[in-house]
C-alpha cells in the first residue's frame, strides 16, 4: 500500500497504460480520478475496480476548461490532489509535407498542452498541501527521431523538457516532476500507428512488431503494466528525492538503431 491516503488524476486512464497504472494506484491505496474522451471506457474501468476507489472525469485535455473540471472532480473526490499523471496522448501518421497544420496542432495541444495545464491548475493545491509528484508519460520518440512521427515526437520532447522546467521551478516547493519514456508498448495507439506503416509495407501487424524488436536487447515490445509499476515508483516515497529525471522503459531499444530497422 505504497500510496494509501494519496489522490491522483490520471488522464487517458481508461485505457492502455493509464489504465493500467490506474489498476496498480488503486492496489496501492491510492483514489483515482481517470479522464479521457471515451466515457465509455472509463466507466467500464470504474465498474471493474473496487466501489469509491475511482471517479470517472470525462473530457477532453486540450480543451482548458475541461482540464478545470478534471483538476477540481479530483480534489472533490479525494479532499486534494497528490499525483498527477499526464498519460493521454495523440498522434497523427505522416511526414512533414504530408501533415496539415490542424494535424500537427491537435497533437501539440494533446501531447504538450494538455499536460502544461493540467500542471498549472494542479500545482496550487499540490503547493498548499506541501508537495506531490508529477509524472508525464513522454516516449523515446521524443529522444529520437522515427519516420512519420515527426509531431508526436516534437511534442513528446517538448514535454520532456516540460518535466524538467517544472522540476526547477517547483522543486523548492516540494513538488517533484519526472518523466517516463516508453518503448514500443502494445497499446490501441501504438498498434494503430504501426500498423498503418505495415500496411504501407504490405505487411501484417505481427510481422511488422516482430520486424521492429528484432534490434532490441530484450526482443519485444512492452505491455502496459510495465509502464505502471515505474509510476507507481514515481508516485511514492521510494523516489523520495528524484526530480527532473527522464526515465527509458523501452527493452534497450534507445541503445540500438530501432528506426532504421523500421524503415527498412
Amino acid at each position: 500500500m505504497k500510496l494509501e491516503g494519496k489522490t491522483a488524476l490520471v488522464t487517458g486512464g481508461g485505457t492502455g497504460i493509464g489504465a493500467a497504472i490506474t489498476e496498480r494506484f488503486v492496489a496501492e491505496g491510492a483514489k483515482v480520478c481517470i479522464a479521457g474522451r471515451r466515457k465509455e471506457r472509463l466507466e467500464q474501468k470504474v465498474a471493474a475496480l473496487p466501489p469509491g476507489s475511482v471517479l470517472a472525469c470525462p473530457g477532453d485535455v486540450s480543451i482548458y476548461d475541461d482540464v478545470k473540471r478534471m483538476v477540481a472532480a479530483t480534489v472533490d473526490f479525494g479532499g486534494g490532489i497528490d499525483i498527477l499523471v499526464n498519460n493521454a496522448a495523440g498522434d497523427v501518421f505522416g511526414t512533414i509535407t504530408e501533415l496539415e497544420p490542424e494535424d500537427w496542432q491537435r497533437v501539440m495541444d494533446v501531447n504538450l498542452k494538455g499536460p502544461f495545464t493540467l500542471i498549472k491548475e494542479s500545482l496550487p493545491y499540490m503547493i498548499s498541501s506541501g508537495g506531490g509528484s508529477i509524472i508525464n508519460v513522454a516516449s523515446i520518440g521524443g529522444m529520437r527521431c522515427m519516420p512519420g512521427s515527426s509531431a508526436y515526437g516534437t511534442s513528446k520532447a517538448g514535454l520532456i523538457h516540460l518535466t524538467k522546467a517544472v522540476a526547477l521551478e517547483y522543486g523548492p516547493s516540494g513538488i517533484r516532476s519526472n518523466v517516463v519514456c516508453p518503448g514500443a508498448t502494445r497499446t490501441e495507439m501504438f498498434e494503430d500507428t504501426v500498423g498503418k506503416v505495415a500496411s504501407a509495407k504490405g505487411m501484417d501487424l505481427e510481422s511488422m512488431l516482430k520486424q521492429f524488436s528484432a534490434p532490441v536487447p530484450l526482443r519485444r515490445v512492452s505491455v502496459p503494466t510495465e509502464m505502471a509499476g515505474v509510476c507507481v515508483f514515481l508516485a511514492g516515497e521510494d523516489s523520495s528525492f528524484m526530480t527532473g529525471a527522464v526515465l527509458v522503459v523501452d527493452g534497450g531499444a534507445i541503445i540500438v538503431d530501432v528506426a532504421g530497422a523500421s524503415n527498412d
